[in-house]
């Protein structure tokens, strides 16, 4: 009786969402108040702990949207500027062939976008660039839904592995090492599948020399930029990696070298000017002592007092999420933000009202998923402080055992397709995972990452995310026929991420990699 009535907030989320399609604002709120009501009535919480909980999750919610606002508000200085739209343009000149083209933009440039806005912006923006180099309305929204799905976790600069790190509490040094080792296998894999849509397995065949070599490059240069520290532009930097090699490999794709098209390279240098100095900022941070210690001097912390239940479950005392107000990545995105403008407003390239526009975009595009994420923040927080969260983990404990390992993935995956985000699908699951592999004895790291990785790869499938890229390729009505050839390619990468989950948790328990 106890794991179901732990279980009805989340069981809220997943029937008002998919069986009644709410959006995630609006379900996400009705399972915070039923999160609330259930804590009180039967789960023993009284006023103080609920006040401290809320407390703390508003502390967890700024943190998150901080980064999430932040990145989008980068993300409309640049498209305001025509930048994305010159990069768009560029692009294609670059090779006649169907098959690369579908690589270099919907799998390489999808990843691009993922990695500094996210928002299913990468579907919106490169479906209707494929409808025009004569793509199929379907294989149009399919490929670019594919090709972006394993940046999804370092994309939006690190908003939803950030949520993860929030919610439970582990080190960003423990989990980013498997978190990026799993996605960064899984763009390889990716990329075949890209392939696979443009063309079939004839384009597999053809294409694969290409598909390893930029699934390498890509996952590869994600995993060291993660590991190395700046985890939050892992995605845009392995991205942007894809595209640079991308371009000699186009080169030498073409039948005709000499064809290089209409390609304005000082236009795409200043397009890209707003990213590099993204970059720069960041590694200006990572790399100069001085800049660090005087950025990291002013820091936000709350002490919490132990808090228990009147049934006797107990969270020990300590301090909440610590928020660094001056290198906070939000406040990098926000440096970069202001400086690309500058550089942008220089070269002309703004009308009159830009200013308006950039906010009201960006207000008006994140608003809907902030209040989501508030909400179901707050659903956590209450859970994992009144014991539903731990009632869950026992009863999953006790039901799955052994293949516990197996399931991780597809728990991340259903909370991402029901939520519509990775980020929500770590808010919701991720103190649940953590709490099940503590019970059961498995590596934490190894289960987070197995849940953010299936969160990440399903997320392309979730109904908001399909609505927005179909509308944007005359596909508005035929969203069952995007989902239906979707799902194939998300059950083989949530297989294959239980194959690497199990294979992980092998290797730890033979002694070979003790740093997970």
């Amino acid at each position: 009786m106890t794991f179901l009535l732990a279980l009805t907030p989340v069981l809220i989320i997943l029937i008002l969402m998919v069986g009644l399609r709410w959006g995630a604002a609006r379900a996400g709120g009705a399972g915070y108040l039923s999160a609330l009501m259930i804590a009180i009535l039967f789960f023993g919480a009284g006023a103080e702990l609920l006040a401290y909980a809320h407390v703390k999750a508003l502390l967890l919610t700024i943190d998150v949207l901080l980064i999430i606002w932040a990145a989008f508000l980068l993300y409309r200085v640049v498209d305001e500027a025509g930048a994305i739209a010159t990069i768009s343009q560029a692009l294609p000149h670059l090779t006649p062939d169907k098959g690369m083209q579908a690589l270099i933009i919907g799998w390489v440039f999808a990843s691009f976008l993922q990695g500094v806005g996210g928002f299913g912006v990468p579907v919106a923006v490169i479906a209707p660039i494929l409808l025009g180099l004569g793509f199929s309305p379907l294989s149009a929204v399919v490929i670019p839904s594919i090709g972006h799905g394993w940046a999804v976790t370092f994309g939006s600069l690190g908003s939803s592995f950030n949520a993860l790190l929030a919610v439970t509490g582990v080190p960003e040094q423990i989990l980013a090492y498997p978190a990026a080792l799993f996605l960064g296998i899984a763009a390889v894999p990716v990329g075949m599948m890209v392939a696979h849509a443009a063309g079939g397995w004839q384009a597999v065949r053809r294409l694969l020399i290409p598909v390893l070599i930029l699934g390498t490059v890509m996952g590869g240069v994600m995993f060291l930029v993660v590991t190395s520290g700046p985890w939050y532009i892992g995605s845009f930097i392995g991205a942007l990696a894809g595209m640079l090699v991308a371009i000699p490999l186009a080169y030498f794709s073409r039948k005709n070298p000499k064809d290089q098209g209409n390609l304005n390279v000082r236009a795409l240098l200043i397009a890209l000017s707003g990213y590099a100095i993204l970059i720069l900022i960041t590694l200006g941070v990572q790399l100069i002592p001085a800049l660090k210690t005087w950025l990291g001097g002013v820091e936000f912390q709350v002490y919490f007092p132990e808090m228990s239940t009147s049934q006797g479950y107990t969270t020990p005392a300590g301090i909440g999420r610590s928020i660094n107000i001056f290198r906070h990545t939000s406040m990098l995105l926000f440096y970069s933000s202001v400086l690309a403008f500058i550089v942008y407003w220089l070269y002309g390239l703004y009308q009159p009202g830009a200013v308006g526009r950039i906010l009201d975009g960006t207000v008006r595009r994140v608003m809907s998923s902030s209040v989501s994420i508030a909400s179901m923040v707050a659903m956590a927080v209450i859970m994992q402080h009144t014991g539903m969260t731990d009632t869950l983990a026992r009863g999953l404990a006790d039901g799955v055992g052994a293949l516990y390992p197996l399931a991780a993935p597809w728990i991340g995956a259903l909370g991402a397709f029901m939520t519509g985000s990775n980020t929500n699908s770590n808010v919701v699951f991720g103190a649940l995972q953590m709490r099940t592999a503590e019970i059961l004895g498995y590596s934490l790291a190894i289960i987070l990452a197995a849940q953010t990785a299936g969160a990440a790869l399903a997320s392309i499938m979730a109904p908001t995310k399909v609505v927005v890229g179909s509308s944007t390729a005359g596909m508005a009505g035929r969203e069952g026929d995007v989902m239906r050839k979707l799902v194939v390619y998300v059950v083989i990468l949530l297989a294959f991420v239980s194959v690497m989950t199990l294979l992980a948790l092998w290797i730890i328990s033979k002694g070979y990699l003790l740093i997970l």
